[in-house]
């Protein structure tokens, strides 16, 4: 029998989600090359901010400050790239952790990646465009 899952309500379960679905990244084939090349190695740094993020997001503490999306509007990623993102994070949270938070977490980062893959897209639109 395996370990009893939890659910994502405190800091040190959402350090344990981002290490975990960060490493399952850092070993994909589709997009952990794009990270590596926007992070440059400086893994560190990327994941102190996305703890802070999905902190501030799913425990109500607000100790994330920026803005998410700027960082991602000008990469080579598009419909393929999000799914195989939110298909990594699901299967983390689905493999470690269950409860009200971790369907949020879930709710959320479907939302997410669905906005952002429209932003994306009208991103490049706009800049491929004559009007534009």
């Amino acid at each position: 029998m395996g370990k009893e899952k939890e659910d994502l309500d405190s800091i040190d379960k959402i350090r344990m989600l981002v290490d975990l679905f960060y490493g399952k990244v850092k070993q994909d084939s589709l997009i952990g090359p794009i990270f590596e090349q926007r992070i440059k190695g400086n893994w560190e740094k990327h994941l102190e901010k996305m703890y802070l993020f999905w902190q501030t997001v799913l425990l109500k503490e607000h100790t994330y400050y920026g803005s998410p999306f700027p960082p991602h509007a000008k990469l080579p990623i598009d419909k393929q790239h999000f799914d195989r993102w939110l298909f990594l994070f699901q299967e983390t949270l689905r493999e470690n952790f269950l409860g009200e938070k971790t369907t949020e977490a879930l709710w959320r980062a479907a939302k997410m990646a669905e906005m952002f893959q429209i932003k994306i897209a009208y991103y490049q639109a706009r800049n491929r465009s004559p009007l534009g």
